[in-house]
């Protein structure tokens, strides 16, 4: 029997310049007296996917610029995203090898002649990403779960001999570039880190001028099946999810139904994607519909400096909410954002594709800044629980964005979006009651009911 839920909690920031407002109140749900106006109804009777949790990127820039800071600046950092009052990430995204957002190019094993990995070790990431990651999981308090990404094979592999611009993985290196993958983990598990999924590429669409490998579909499927697969029975880690594609929305699906057939739907956990590229949310709900036992992450976002100014605070703020809410609505089951810290520049980039991130920090003047991002983040982030599963709605107007999730205590996360200038009056109903709002012109909110 559904709880009857009396009272709502409501928070709220709005930005006048880079000054916050944050406000709060409790508001107390009466019968709805059928109301037809400005209504958001909620169903949780009606539900959609399980979501897993929020996360981020360890990558070494990260770690590189977390060193930089002093102990105090540290544990705001950590506390903000790890602790579990806060915004509870309980997951993290680890590049194998080198990325863009690294100090240069490196790889854990990159002679052509040793077949056997001899030589295998991960110097750079034990003096970057494992001290970021063992503090992180102090103030968490748990093993977090990391999902590995390779940006490239180690350049002697491909086509190139380029870790950079694009390229493919030769056909003769298939074999050793899986088994460089299982070594990988291996390396993490025999650590004690709680690697739970890899993606099979980063961006395989993409030539980037940084770290990058190119894969059709019919190749991304070749090497899962016939090499990845084998690899990974072998190595025993039968138990790892396996993601596709971890590329950008608009040809996600193409990509998913290139690669799930009877003989690889087993392999397969589900897609990883990025948001470059826009909305494309209705990709998400075909891939569901189609797939729909496979899961749906956001495997990084960012806000990149190429395309969008610095200086738009709110508007980067808006963008990260109003992506969120709708691959939330289209069935998204995590979320990962891409780097947790980076200098004032949006770096240290090897290639300078430098890019925001929720909190900078001011290498010259040795100051943390909490961007408005991270205050958007923790509208979603602190109060959508991992094990929440997404509940029915319906929303009276598209300058209203909203989306709603019950937690596994009982209470339920309403999150709202205003970017227009002018409040919004809602009407949130659920069953036969109703509370009454205005959310603010160009701001964020967030209720628990309760």
């Amino acid at each position: 029997m559904e709880k009857s839920c009396k009272n709502m909690k409501y928070v709220s920031t709005v930005y006048a310049g880079l000054e916050k407002c944050f406000n709060e109140k409790e508001l107390i749900f009466v019968p709805d007296g059928g109301e037809e106006n400005h209504l958001l109804n909620l169903y949780p009777s009606v539900t959609y996917q399980v979501f897993e949790g929020f996360g981020g990127a360890l990558t070494e820039s990260a770690g590189y610029i977390y060193q930089q800071m002093n102990a105090s600046q540290q544990e705001e950092v950590l506390r903000a995203y790890f602790g579990k009052g806060n915004m509870n990430y309980r997951m993290v995204r680890i590049p194998i090898d080198s990325c863009d957002f690294s100090l240069g190019h490196y790889e854990a094993a990159g002679v052509k002649e040793d077949r056997t990995f001899e030589s295998f070790q991960l110097e750079r990431v034990e003096k970057h990403i494992f001290p970021l990651l063992e503090d992180a999981q102090k103030v968490y308090g748990e093993k977090l779960e990391i999902m590995l990404t390779p940006w490239s094979p180690p350049a002697y592999m491909k086509t190139n001999g380029d870790r950079n611009c694009g390229g493919e993985l030769k056909p003769e290196y298939r074999r050793a570039w899986a088994d460089y993958i299982c070594r990988y983990i291996r390396e993490y598990r025999d650590r004690g880190y709680q690697v739970k999924r890899i993606s099979l590429q980063n961006e395989p669409h993409a030539v980037q001028e940084w770290d990058s490998c190119t894969f059709t579909g019919a190749q991304e499927k070749e090497f899962l099946r016939d090499y990845l697969w084998p690899a990974l029975q072998k190595n025993g880690l039968s138990d790892l999810e396996i993601f596709i594609w971890d590329h950008n929305k608009e040809r996600a699906f193409e990509r998913a139904c290139e690669i799930i057939d009877e003989i690889t739907d087993p392999m397969v956990s589900g897609i990883a994607f990025h948001w470059y590229s826009g909305d494309h949310f209705e990709a998400l709900s075909m891939i569901h519909d189609k797939f729909p036992d496979k899961k749906l992450i956001l495997s990084e976002a960012c806000i990149e400096y190429c395309k969008f100014s610095a200086e738009d605070h709110l508007k980067n703020a808006q963008k990260y909410a109003h992506d969120m809410i709708g691959n939330m609505n289209h069935g998204m089951t995590g979320f990962y954002d891409w780097n947790i810290v980076l200098d004032e520049a949006g770096g240290p980039n090897h290639v300078e594709n430098y890019c925001d991130a929720p909190f900078l920090y001011d290498t010259k003047r040795r100051e943390l800044i909490r961007k408005s991002t991270a205050d958007y983040l923790w509208h979603f982030a602190h109060f959508i629980r991992a094990g929440a599963v997404r509940i029915g709605m319906t929303n009276y107007s598209d300058k209203l964005e909203a989306t709603a999730f019950s937690n596994p205590d009982g209470t339920i996360a309403v999150v709202l979006l205003n970017r227009s200038k002018e409040n919004i009056p809602v009407n949130i109903r659920l069953r036969d009651e109703m509370v009454s709002l205005e959310a603010e012109a160009e701001s964020i909110g967030t209720g628990v009911i309760y």
